[in-house]
């Protein structure tokens, strides 16, 4: 049983100022108190909405020793709102941190609805939306950079990444040598006036992208698709062959070859 504050989590806009909701100004104004990654930024949005409320810094490097004082706060029964620059809080930030704190203080977490980069960006990319996996930034240690982009050379999946402008290029052209030449997606500046979707095979978005494009970056990377080099009959035959059934056989074959099952199904007739 709850018998503290509440930790809201808030999204606040991407870009555009009119992606708020209604309901995350309401509590915005409700709180006790604002904890901000970066409390200049929030202070830019507040004050558009003429909201005033206590503000205090949480982030990557104090999140140890802010996230207790946190802590501390809700236990008094304070209602605290957590906000990231922009964007859904507890996404690649130290929200994260705070919630698991949380949960281990047996305090309530309501999570709000909003603005988020990765979501926008997906569901305008033209790419897979049923299946993805998010990976934030890559890793800028070489031992584990290579060990992400080795894995993501086969990733089935629609692969969503956050980068730097500065370092898109060399980004790319070090992901091609892993994904050779699939479909990529570069999202920028999502909801703001200059907003952007470059899309094509890596080769020519590197081509595009060469002189170098500013603001927020998001890459997003079509999943692998085996290439299998069989016939619709020798692939079936080698899954009946290794014992699976007929009815499965034909299903995965269709979905192997990406073609109708009542095509694989024609030739067990």
């Amino acid at each position: 049983m709850y018998s503290s504050g509440v930790l809201y989590l808030c999204p606040t806009p991407i870009g555009n100022l009119e992606d708020i909701t209604l309901r995350v100004l309401r509590i915005l104004k409700e709180v006790d108190l604002i904890a901000a990654e970066d409390t200049r930024q929030t202070l830019k949005l507040l004050n558009h909405f003429d909201i005033r409320k206590p503000l205090i810094s949480y982030h990557e490097h104090n999140k140890a020793s802010c996230g207790a004082k946190l802590i501390d706060e809700l236990k008094t029964g304070k209602n605290i709102a957590l906000v990231s620059d922009a964007g859904t809080p507890g996404i690649s930030d130290p929200g994260e941190d705070i919630v698991k704190l949380c949960i281990k203080n047996d305090i309530k977490v309501i999570p709000l609805p909003g603005a988020s980069a990765l979501i926008t960006a997906l569901i305008a990319s033209g790419l897979d939306t049923r299946e993805f996996v998010f990976e934030g930034f890559l890793p800028l240690k070489k031992k584990d950079r290579y060990e992400k982009l080795r894995g993501l050379s086969e990733e089935k999946r629609t692969v969503i990444i956050y980068e730097a402008p500065h370092r898109l290029v060399d980004t790319l052209i070090e992901l091609k040598n892993y994904i050779k030449n699939r479909n990529i997606v570069i999202a920028r500046e999502l909801t703001k006036i200059h907003e952007e979707f470059i899309r094509g095979h890596i080769d020519d978005v590197i081509k595009k992208v060469e002189n170098g494009v500013k603001g927020e970056i998001i890459i997003l990377i079509e999943g692998y698709k085996e290439v299998i080099k069989m016939s619709p009959e020798e692939l079936l035959s080698k899954y009946i062959e290794e014992g699976m059934d007929k009815k499965t056989a034909i299903k995965l074959t269709a979905q192997k070859l990406n073609i109708p099952k009542r095509e694989v199904y024609k030739l067990t007739i």
